[in-house]
């Protein structure tokens, strides 16, 4: 076996190692009874977590949903063993004020095991304690970022006086692997563009990844690129150092100006047989014979397993314990002097804390009149988006460099922009990384912010890890992606989008949303800003819509069913359907005008949400879409794959087939066949089908 140097520092006290050591010892003994895992990290890395947590950390383990507590961010997920047995050892609990632990010792047994509380990842909503799910590399320290921008957010806004309710510092603990993917790249030149005093990254370079030797592929100086990003660095050349650790941690806090990355040396545990005697691919299980060993080294009886020796849980208890209850006491006298002195702030910051959107919410959100000429749905959405801002104080977002094409600034001087000497600013310029956008967002509504970023559709592949990310957390943040079709003419295919609504709609729990007018993107906001466990997107398009007369045609407020009948035949039992999304609702609505006008019997139904319209019940599913009508047409500026669960094997499909190309929008449209006409002749070609038949 090779494992980190067990030697105790002048600085480490005998109950510190001892309780380093249970943190090494527990991981070995999970990662030998599952047979599965990684030892490595936690094995070299136990004294750093253990003198952050027990000596700095701010959290109180008996109310780990206390809001102003220190947020730890493990973003090397597979040293999730780490994690878990920092929140068995510091009595962390399940609920605030509860006795049930959140990772009792038993779960530790059961680690990676169905249905565990120690799945092969931290899993966030899952386990009590996890402050975000980690696991693909490099998400967990750009979560961080938005973390801490969210955390001065809070500080600015949500203060008495000169205190502010909300100071705290998020922590990363992050690998080789973290710091090669390009995520954290973009993210942390953005922490330190906005000066992220906050925010403190440890880097555990231990120089050795699944290949092999780290400099098989990497041979940058890192320090010296975060001292380029305007990065604070500081480096431990020992993990086992706790004295060194301790000063590290201590500097990041009189920091004031800049991040800090601390950069420690370490040397990764690891064993290659299993208790099978074979290797198993991406597991550190030792083996009994090496377990035996490892136990020797750390003066443990080689027997024992599981144990938590006499004074480590006392241990944890005196001191992130007694350390955590006490600043969490005074948060709460804050809190009480600001109920008797400012009752705004108060209602404010309980709002805040609920979840809930402030009174009168929705109030100033636009009824656009009906307009044949229209506007483009970024357009429409940028209305509302301010409308939503008056009123909402913690909604805030930005866009990747893309702001006056999406719509989404916030105007007026309250808004501002956030940034190095205005962290409470409602603005964000992102600059040109999507990547990292979507990372930040997420951190951000880990916060409890109404978090937003935008740019084009085809970009959101960019995006898709951390949008993965925010459905399997379900976090209530949403991303405006404008230029949703080949509507952005010109550009061509780079620009446009094809397949990008089928990738979304394929990622469970995010809702999509691509609205037909200017009143279906005021009621999507609607459904948006309500949801509390749900991502959402919402596509929109570059180039005017007509604004339905919602006199003639049904309220928009179907939207909120996923998919509604616009409008009908007069009996309201259609021999064909058109359904349409987007911008190709008005071709729908063209359609059903003109075959009504011949007498055909016609319904038209807008589509907006896939998602939603498949989360009502049957009953409403097939009143919009009744089974016996089999004529049907669907049209969308998208990939195909999909509709024919709406349209049957008979229907027709009015889709994308191809890549798109560089002309006129007009030109475009009459190309790939999006027009009137070819609306029309599908559409008497199914009701000639259903005639003969």
């Amino acid at each position: 076996m090779s494992a980190a140097d067990t030697t105790a520092k002048a600085g480490t006290s005998e109950i510190d190692q001892r309780s380093i050591d249970t943190i090494r010892t527990l991981t070995i003994d999970a990662v030998q009874k599952a047979n599965s895992g990684h030892a490595g990290a936690p094995l070299g890395l136990a004294p750093v977590a253990f003198t952050l947590w027990n000596r700095y950390l701010r959290y109180d383990p008996a109310h780990p949903h206390w809001p102003n507590r220190d947020r730890f961010v493990l973003s090397v997920g597979h040293a999730s063993l780490l994690l878990y047995c920092l929140l068995h050892l510091a009595g962390v609990a399940e609920k605030d004020g509860g006795n049930a632990p959140a990772v009792g010792l038993e779960d530790i047994k059961r680690f990676r095991q169905l249905d565990s509380r120690t799945p092969g990842h931290p899993e966030y909503g899952f386990t009590t304690g996890v402050e975000v799910t980690t696991g693909p590399l490099g998400q967990g320290v750009a979560n961080s970022v938005g973390m801490a921008m969210g955390g001065r957010f809070l500080g600015e806004h949500l203060a008495y006086g000169d205190r502010p309710l909300f100071d705290f510092n998020v922590y990363a603990l992050c690998s080789d692997g973290d710091l090669m993917e390009g995520v954290s790249g973009e993210a942390a030149s953005l922490a330190g563009h906005l000066r992220l005093a906050n925010l403190c990254w440890i880097y555990d370079s231990n120089t050795v990844t699944i290949e092999g030797h780290t400099d098989l592929a990497f041979s940058e100086e890192v320090a010296t690129r975060f001292l380029a990003y305007g990065w604070q660095v500081l480096r431990v050349a020992d993990a086992n150092d706790t004295d060194a650790v301790a000063h590290a941690l201590e500097t990041f806090l009189q920091s004031s100006d800049h991040p800090t990355l601390i950069i420690v040396n370490s040397v990764i545990g690891y064993g290659a047989p299993t208790k099978q005697g074979t290797p198993k691919a991406h597991s550190d299980a030792l083996g009994p014979d090496e377990v035996k060993g490892a136990k020797r080294a750390y003066g443990w009886p080689e027997d024992a397993e599981f144990l938590v020796p006499d004074g480590v849980y006392d241990h944890f208890r005196r001191g992130i314990g007694a350390r955590g209850a006490a600043l969490r006491s005074e948060w709460l006298e804050l809190v009480e002097e600001v109920k008797a002195g400012d009752a705004a702030l108060a209602g404010q910051l309980a709002t805040y804390l609920d979840g809930a959107m402030p009174e009168g919410w929705d109030a100033d959100i636009p009824v656009f009149p009906a307009d044949a000429k229209g506007l483009a749905t970024r357009e429409s959405s940028g209305k509302v988006l301010n409308a939503l801002a008056r009123r909402v104080p913690w909604l805030l977002g930005g866009s990747a460099d893309l702001a006056p094409s999406n719509k989404t600034k916030l105007e007026g001087e309250e808004a501002g922009t956030l940034g190095p000497f205005t962290p409470g600013g409602r603005n964000i310029h992102f600059g040109v990384r999507e990547h990292a956008m979507g990372s930040v967002v997420n951190g951000l509504g880990l916060v409890g912010l109404r978090a937003y970023g935008a740019t084009f559709l085809v970009f959101s592949d960019y995006m898709r890890p951390p949008i993965r990310l925010a459905a399997l957390m379900e976090l209530p943040i949403f991303h405006v992606f404008t230029h949703d079709s080949i509507g952005v003419g010109e550009d061509g295919p780079t620009h446009q989008p094809v397949e990008h609504m089928l990738a979304l709609r394929a990622i469970p729990g995010l809702l999509t949303f691509r609205p037909g007018d200017a009143n279906e993107v005021a009621e999507v906001y609607r459904v948006i800003m309500r949801l509390k466990h749900q991502p959402a997107v919402l596509a929109l398009s570059r180039q005017p819509l007509p604004t339905l007369d919602r006199q003639k045609y049904a309220s928009a407020a179907g939207v909120a069913k996923g998919a509604y009948v616009l409008a009908d035949a007069p009996d309201g039992k259609p021999d064909l359907i058109l359904i349409g999304t987007g911008s190709e609702v008005q071709l729908c609505v063209g359609a059903y005008e003109t075959l009504s006008a011949e007498g055909a019997k016609v319904r038209v139904v807008s589509m907006p949400s896939w998602d939603l319209f498949e989360q009502q019940d049957e009953a409403y599913r097939n009143s919009v879409l009744p089974p016996d009508v089999t004529a049907r047409v669907a049209v969308e500026q998208g990939s195909v794959i999909g509709w024919d669960r709406y349209t049957g094997s008979a229907g027709t499909i009015l889709g994308m087939h191809t890549f798109g190309s560089s002309a006129p929008l007009k030109d475009l449209l009459a190309k790939f066949g999006f027009t009137p006409e070819k609306v029309l002749e599908a559409a008497r070609r199914q009701l000639a089908r259903t005639t003969r038949a």
